[in-house]
């Protein structure tokens, strides 16, 4: 199998018809599986999947019965996954499923060590704001260019994967996984990808200035735990 996309679902009920339908919709020829982590909800979602994933044969679902974060339902599928090329997209349909078939025609092409990651366009102001000086405080401290980190999809080869040590549970996880594709000198390529509002239901972690807040404390824990790491 070219690629295995994990999609890590956090209470998105109203959104996994959607989701699936699109993958559907977009998917089909393609060389690819699509795996939905149920990742602790407390609502439908896990009814939801069980009354709809018999009509998807390219999707199978793993289920993390409470949720320990993002990263860790993440870090499940990931292991889960059968493909050369495997990585994750997000559950909210703000990320269109139509992108991970834009970056496996980026990985057919350029084959080889490629991590492809997306790059969004028309988000809010103030949101695009907030990423910009995170991207800035990053870039600087760790060295690198970094920028737009929690940008979707993220897909790499499974191989840079099975190289991975103590990843972390939280949302750094995407930094996490940037930072070591840079680190061990794959070919990091971005593609710009739309970035509308949502369509059902809101965002778990975004909700106003002290989740912000708290997400920069996070980040920058994360970032000073991994320059002291000494990868690389």
């Amino acid at each position: 199998m070219k690629l295995s996309i994990v999609v890590p679902c956090y209470n998105e009920e109203e959104n996994i018809p959607l989701l699936l339908k699109r993958f559907d919709d977009v998917a089909k020829g393609e060389d690819m599986e699509v795996i939905l982590v149920d990742n602790g909800s407390t609502d439908g979602s896990a009814q939801m999947f069980a009354n709809l994933l018999p009509d998807y044969p390219f999707a199978r679902m793993v289920t993390v019965e409470v949720n320990q974060g993002y990263g860790y339902g993440i870090l499940q599928g990931l292991k889960e996954c059968r493909g050369e090329y495997i990585g994750w997209t997000h559950a909210d349909m703000q990320t269109d499923p139509a992108d991970i078939v834009k970056a496996l025609r980026i990985i057919e092409e350029e084959k080889g060590l490629v991590f492809v990651k997306g790059n969004r366009k028309g988000r809010p102001l103030f949101d695009r704001f907030f990423t910009f000086g995170m991207s800035i405080f990053e870039s600087c401290y760790l060295h690198g260019n970094l920028y737009d980190i929690n940008a979707q999809p993220n897909i790499f080869p499974k191989v840079f994967y099975n190289e991975w040590e103590d990843a972390p549970h939280d949302f750094s996880l995407d930094l996490y996984a940037l930072y070591m594709a840079k680190k061990k000198g794959l070919k990091v390529i971005r593609f710009p990808v739309v970035f509308p509002e949502r369509v059902h239901g809101t965002s778990k972690w975004n909700t106003g200035l002290l989740s912000k807040w708290k997400f920069i404390k996070r980040t920058i824990d994360f970032s000073v735990k991994l320059k002291k790491s000494g990868i690389l």
